[in-house]
């Protein structure tokens, strides 16, 4: 099947709400705005900002690079994503995913911390990259960590070359970045040349140093401001927990484009 037309991309992800009038409500896109701009680590996804990043220049942020309502009088009910903001990362991330791979046999890494929905995306990605010669990295696999939150170990598991939390055998939601700092600590001199991911798997990548691209829903300012400060090199803002399937003609639409960049 052919990939979609612009337009036809444009009209799925508002129908679909990946992007327009997405579920995410404006009182909790605020509330994460403001937790940000607060410092809460939770919401850091391991970045470390260098700015001072207030309230208003978060929503400032985020008006501009996820399309949410820049109104800051408009402090309850519906909110948005831009869809031709989110087909425009997607693109981005297209390119860089295509000159990382163009350097020939790069080493690169997947991980998401939303298994129930942008899997999906991550697991496409991982099949096109090992088709096209690259080196989808296994660092860390079964290392285990206790945290704030939770009661028992869980532990870093792969899916076909993807990484995400495990908690006895079910694969969990996540914000921690401290999986992705285990990874880290474990690369040496055999770095990823690209980190593909969310959450704070993205994050932490990041921050240290690492070419990352990554996605993030309207709530989840941290990434954005990150691509702000230059340590994330491509945000696509969009739902990211509706039905997986709903995420194929935007995958098609990144494969097509890494592919034809190449």
């Amino acid at each position: 099947m052919a990939p979609m037309t612009r337009d036809d991309l444009r009209e799925h992800l508002v129908r679909t709400r990946i992007a327009g009038d997405v579920a995410t409500s404006r009182e909790n896109n605020l509330d994460h705005y403001r937790s940000l701009a607060n410092r809460d680590p939770y919401h850091m996804f391991g970045l470390t900002p260098e700015g001072r990043w207030a309230y208003r220049d978060v929503l400032e942020l985020m008006a501009k690079s996820a399309g949410v309502v820049a109104d800051p009088g408009h402090r309850q009910g519906q909110d948005t994503i831009d869809p031709d903001r989110t087909i425009d990362a997607i693109e981005a991330m297209g390119d860089t995913v295509a000159a990382v791979l163009s350097g020939g046999a790069p080493r690169i890494l997947l991980a998401t911390g939303h298994p129930t929905g942008l899997l999906t995306i991550h697991m496409a990605l991982a099949r096109l990259l090992r088709e096209r010669g690259a080196t989808l990295m296994d660092t860390a696999e079964g290392w285990s960590y206790w945290n704030q939150g939770f009661g028992r170990r869980r532990k870093i598991r792969y899916m076909d070359d993807v990484a995400m939390l495990d908690d006895r055998g079910a694969f969990v939601h996540t914000h921690d970045a401290t999986p992705m700092e285990a990874m880290i600590a474990e690369f040496g001199d055999e770095r990823p040349d690209l980190v593909i991911a969310d959450h704070g798997w993205a994050g932490a990548a990041g921050e240290a140093g690492i070419l990352t691209v990554g996605f993030a829903d309207s709530n989840d300012p941290a990434l954005f401001v990150g691509e702000a400060e230059g340590k994330i090199a491509v945000t696509v803002p969009l739902d990211d927990n509706v039905l997986p399937r709903y995420y194929a003609p935007l995958t098609d639409h990144l494969v097509e484009r890494v592919v034809r960049a190449l």
